[in-house]
């Protein structure tokens, strides 16, 4: 999938990828901010629709990819190590920089549509121990169910307009640093990808390995990048719509397509008992940290502690994984 590359020239693509990655990040979120002023409509859907399924175009291209090439765990390893490096680590340095403010309709309506994404996505690899055309295909009638079920509930939850003209006002500028932005973080991620995906084969770790770590952080680089910039910038529910709507597309969308282009045959049975189960629980924690148990209706805080708690979590997964497939390889 990604040829291979010199020592030399990985560390260039590393640096130049890193750079080129922070200063996209940021005219990336500028421009959903100003999109999302100018359309009147909630910076969390602006997060999950736009900036959650624009930064899940690498894993897309790269588990399609794995997947016509028959690498079905390097396909799988990727969607969901992806959403387990989103929640963990990426939320979980974001609550780290500043505390996110949760609405009650993203508990009770965001966190259980990703849940049932989760689920459906992991019962459905689970049974008869592969993924067929038509799970594909079920994927992705849900993925087209349950978005526009969410955005229909949310519809309310509109930006405060600046001033009577910002609606009126040119949306060219706000648009192409979108693009401009989420075409730049898209091709960076995958030169980092790239760089690391050579250092990796040069271990000879196994292909679960590499999906779940390298290419699943690597290609998650996007959403990290834009994490970042969102809570450094105070735009909380754009930070929390992006990995929401991230790990929604990959779960649905990024499995489901794969699945259709190619079926899943030999799966891991680790795939069942480890990184489903963990991505399921992290799914649920998003719901359980920022639910306001005093007052149910109004809004919830995932404040800083648990944030520590979702990245020593990660660590300790990442070192389980990593004996894991050591040992097995």
């Amino acid at each position: 999938m990604y040829p291979e590359i010199s020592i030399g020239l990985a560390l260039a693509f590393v640096a130049v990828g890193l750079y080129v990655l922070t200063w996209s990040a940021d005219r990336f979120v500028e421009g959903a901010e100003a999109v999302a002023r100018a359309l009147g409509v909630s910076p969390f859907i602006i997060g999950m629709v736009i900036v959650g399924f624009g930064t899940s175009a690498p894993e897309l291209a790269v588990s399609a990819l794995s997947g016509l090439a028959g690498h079905s765990n390097l396909s799988l390893g990727n969607a969901y190590g992806s959403n387990i490096f989103n929640i963990a680590a990426i939320l979980g340095i974001a609550v780290l920089i500043r505390p996110i403010a949760v609405r009650p309709v993203i508990t009770f309506g965001a966190v259980p549509m990703l849940l049932v994404a989760s689920v459906a996505s992991g019962l459905l690899v689970c049974l008869g121990g592969g993924f067929s055309r038509m799970d594909g295909l079920l994927c992705l009638a849900l993925f087209a169910v349950l978005l526009p079920a969410y955005c229909f509930i949310d519809r309310k939850g509109k930006a405060p307009a600046d001033a009577e003209g910002a609606k009126a006002a040119s949306c060219c500028h706000p648009c192409l640093a979108l693009v401009g932005g989420l075409m730049l973080l898209v091709a960076s991620s995958h030169i980092l990808v790239w760089g690391a995906v050579g250092f990796a084969r040069s271990f000879g770790v196994s292909e679960l390995l590499i999906g779940l770590t390298v290419i699943a952080a690597g290609t998650s680089l996007p959403e990290l990048a834009s994490a970042i910039a969102s809570a450094r910038r105070g735009q909380n529910e754009l930070t929390l719509g992006n990995i929401i709507g991230s790990n929604f597309f990959n779960a649905l969308a990024v499995v489901g397509t794969s699945g259709a282009i190619s079926p899943f045959r030999d799966v891991s049975p680790l795939v069942f008992t480890r990184d489903l189960p963990v991505m399921v629980l992290l799914t649920l924690s998003i719901g359980i940290f920022g639910f306001n148990f005093r007052n149910p209706r109004s809004l919830g805080t995932i404040t800083r502690p648990f944030g520590i708690i979702w990245l020593a979590g990660f660590i300790a997964y990442l070192i389980i994984l990593i004996r894991q497939e050591t040992f097995t390889a």
